[in-house]
């Protein structure tokens, strides 16, 4: 018997089914069903019911984007699972120790982190903040290329923050490019939060290519690179590589993968899921 709570269930699986495949462009019914720990034949039915709605396109194996996908704007992806951004945003402050000089990279998820280490060290009235999980940092040196995360952060008395200049990119609302490339150079951070836009067998993606070049120069600089990535970029595959699995020290997701859990065994990266 079907009851309301089943179709409630249906209902928030296809929505999840939608993202992926907008955020992707193309899914396979087999990255569907294991993301979303049902059967191939659930699937199934959802991509034909969603393509009978004219939502998605129905293919052989998968689903596509009734739209091309494109590199949609800061404010549509912050719309995007924002709960689960917030665990990995948690869960990232906790591996900010006092005093650290961490990258901060731009990105919705990297935002999110920008917010608790805000309220972290402010409070939500203006006072002192409590931890997100156990200790978190009193003072912290930020250096960025990312508008949202200085803006975020200006008026924070503990934290001297550095904005790298260069050609502003109004889609990722950073700045990239030879300046950028240049200024990251004079620094040094004990850690780098990097976001990417897909990671698949090819290594970490983006959309952006002057945005690749910048994130490997971070890399570059900084002693730990953490990449903070959603559950939904697992098995995506950008545009432009960014770098291989083995290059990053951990991925912070919200979401178990068993895949992406054997593939950080394999390659030595510590894999948390929020």
């Amino acid at each position: 018997m079907t009851g309301p709570g089943s179709r409630a269930f249906t209902e928030e699986r296809r929505t999840h089914i939608l993202e992926l495949v907008e955020s992707r462009g193309r899914v396979r019914v087999a990255e569907l069903a294991d993301l979303l720990g049902v059967a191939e034949p659930t699937v199934r039915k959802d991509i034909a019911d969603l393509d009978r709605q004219h939502l998605l396109r129905r293919t052989h194996g998968g689903a596509l984007a009734v739209r091309p996908t494109y590199d949609p704007e800061l404010a549509t992806r912050a719309r995007h699972n924002v709960e689960g951004k917030r665990a990995i945003a948690k869960a990232c402050l906790a591996r900010i120790a006092d005093g650290d000089a961490v990258y901060l990279d731009s990105g919705t998820t990297i935002l999110a982190l920008t917010e608790e280490l805000r309220l972290a060290l402010t409070g939500p009235a203006g006072g002192r903040g409590e931890p997100a999980e156990g200790r978190h940092p009193r003072q912290v040196n930020v250096l960025t290329n990312a508008v949202g995360v200085a803006q975020v952060l200006a008026d924070v008395p503990t934290v001297r923050h550095t904005v790298l200049g260069g050609q502003y990119r109004t889609l990722g609302g950073c700045f990239v490019g030879p300046l950028a490339l240049e200024a990251v150079r004079q620094f040094t951070v004990n850690t780098a939060f990097i976001g990417v836009t897909g990671l698949s067998t090819a290594g970490f993606t983006v959309s952006d290519v002057a945005e690749a070049e910048l994130k490997n120069a971070v890399m570059d600089q900084a002693r730990r690179v953490i990449v903070a990535m959603d559950h939904t970029k697992v098995g995506a595959h950008d545009f432009r590589k960014v770098c291989d699995l083995d290059r990053v020290d951990a991925i912070v997701t919200d979401r178990h993968h068993d895949d992406l859990a054997r593939q950080c065994t394999d390659a030595g990266v510590e894999l948390v899921v929020a």
